[in-house]
């Protein structure tokens, strides 16, 4: 087993190109055995309690708790192929006096499961703190943006105004729900605790016999050292149902984000041209055409929460297919799915925050398309006014509708929307309503509804939860 990686071989894109130094450790090598030998050490202290364990043995661990040496343990783990047996040894020939202790009455997962959890927890702890700062990015652009009105778009169609800030406030409104699932996730996290080898904690019995402490105490005692809630029931292992739990609030964010760049893609296509992503000054679009602006960050937002989603099927099969007291076959696929998981959610909400933080809004182009489009919708309360006034609804539907249809043939030919003026001088309409009334309601800009309103009492409410 190779311990140093370099560019001639194989390396994973998350171990130098996507998510961050600090999320990278928490999934690291040296993280997870300094973790192991911390559970070793609160076990050895609980069972100190126990007259099992002398004080010289657990100072003598402790002293070499920090002492990972990969070198050694992939030496011993090529001779046995037993990674956690490999690092029992590395560590016990470090420690002359506390080595023979080491894990003793413990099963392999007894350790590594709530190694897992401690670095779910940290993980998930920089996820909420990296939401937190979106958030509040978005906050700060809904309030920018909450009175500027656009033109909405369905079935990417043009469709009825709407504003920069309350298209903002729709995804941040999922945004919120996923950060409060994953804090309410993070509080509720529990490692197997210290059970044995099918979860009955029967060596522990066994060890403390003679002793007062019994085996429900010493696993209170390791996880209150740990800081680390366990599970009443479990297997051999932690119920794997946890895991597929964590996948799927990532999975949430995943869907928020890729919702978020998929529209801002969309807004950069040049038809549309009402947002751009940042783009640095000797940035390259396409190795082809010179020209081109290509959104490299929501493509990359997309590309990763489409992975992340696929996962969550990979951890319901681990849960589902767990069969009886423990099968081996989710541990190959756990090593890749969830450091995987994290790595590629940082990494999307690094990317959005400079979407929302850094991308600019063309002001110039948003007024444009507003103005060749929004009027086609503006037909509706002008027909809600004339039938108030007494004019025939069907009639005036029709009539409505010729002119509309009309009024697209200048408009495909980039032509300027004659619709308001063609309407407002339709004598079988003026009428009914004054030729200033009518341009009046085919005003676009006054068709907002409450869009105004809600994303300014979204933004009050995100405000509110993260302060």
């Amino acid at each position: 087993m190779a311990t140093a990686f370099d560019h001639n071989q194989f390396i994973s894109p998350f171990t130098w190109r996507y998510g961050s130094k600090e999320m990278r450790f928490i999934f690291s090598e040296v993280h997870k055995r300094t973790l192991l030998r911390k559970i070793w050490v609160a076990l050895a202290k609980a069972q100190q309690k126990a007259n099992l364990v002398t004080e010289e043995q657990v100072a003598d661990l402790i002293k070499h708790q920090n002492d990972i040496d990969i070198q050694r343990a992939t030496e011993i783990e090529n001779l046995i192929h037993h990674d956690l047996m490999a690092e029992i040894k590395t560590y016990g020939e470090q420690c002359p006096l506390g080595g023979s202790v080491i894990h003793m009455g413990a099963t392999s997962m007894d350790i590594l499961d709530n190694t897992d959890v401690l670095r779910q927890k940290e993980a998930l702890k920089l996820i909420i703190t990296l939401l937190e700062k979106l958030l509040a990015t978005f906050v700060l652009k809904i309030r920018e943006s909450a009175d500027t009105p656009c033109i909405g778009f369905t079935h990417i169609q043009p469709a009825e105004p709407t504003t920069i800030g309350y298209r903002l406030a729709f995804v941040a409104q999922d945004l919120l729900h996923d950060l409060k699932d994953l804090k309410k996730l993070e509080e509720e996290l529990k490692g197997k605790g210290i059970k044995g080898a099918v979860g009955t904690a029967a060596s522990y019995n066994a060890l403390l016999e003679k002793s007062s402490m019994s085996a429900f105490q010493l696993e209170k005692e390791v996880m209150d050292e740990l800081s680390l809630k366990s599970f009443l029931v479990a297997s051999q292992v932690y119920p794997r149902k946890q895991d597929w739990r964590v996948a799927n609030a990532l999975a949430g964010v995943a869907a928020s984000l890729s919702k978020l760049a998929l529209d801002l893609r969309l807004m950069q296509s040049p038809p549309i041209g009402e947002y751009s992503e940042p783009f640095g000054k000797s940035q390259v679009g396409s190795s082809a055409m010179p020209f081109k602006r290509n959104p490299i960050l929501g493509e990359k937002v997309c590309s990763l929460a489409r992975l992340i989603a696929s996962q969550v099927a990979v951890l319901w099969d681990n849960a589902a297919n767990s069969a009886l007291e423990r099968t081996l076959d989710d541990s190959a696929n756990r090593r890749i799915v969830i450091p995987l998981m994290f790595l590629a959610t940082e990494e999307i909400i690094l990317s959005s925050q400079k979407l929302i933080e850094s991308g600019t809004f063309n002001s110039e182009k948003i007024k444009e398309n507003l103005k060749k489009y929004g009027m086609f919708a503006a037909t509706e309360p002008l027909l809600m006014a004339l039938g108030s006034k007494g004019a025939n609804r069907q009639d005036m539907h029709e009539l409505i509708r010729s002119y509309s249809l009309k009024a697209w043939i200048p408009v495909q030919a980039g032509l300027a929307n004659p619709l308001a003026e063609d309407l407002a001088n339709e004598p079988l309409i003026t009428e009914y309503l004054s030729k200033e009334e009518v341009l009046c309601l085919m005003d676009e800009k006054n068709h907002t509804g409450d869009a105004k309103k809600r994303s300014l009492l979204l933004a009050d409410e995100i405000e509110a939860y993260l302060n």
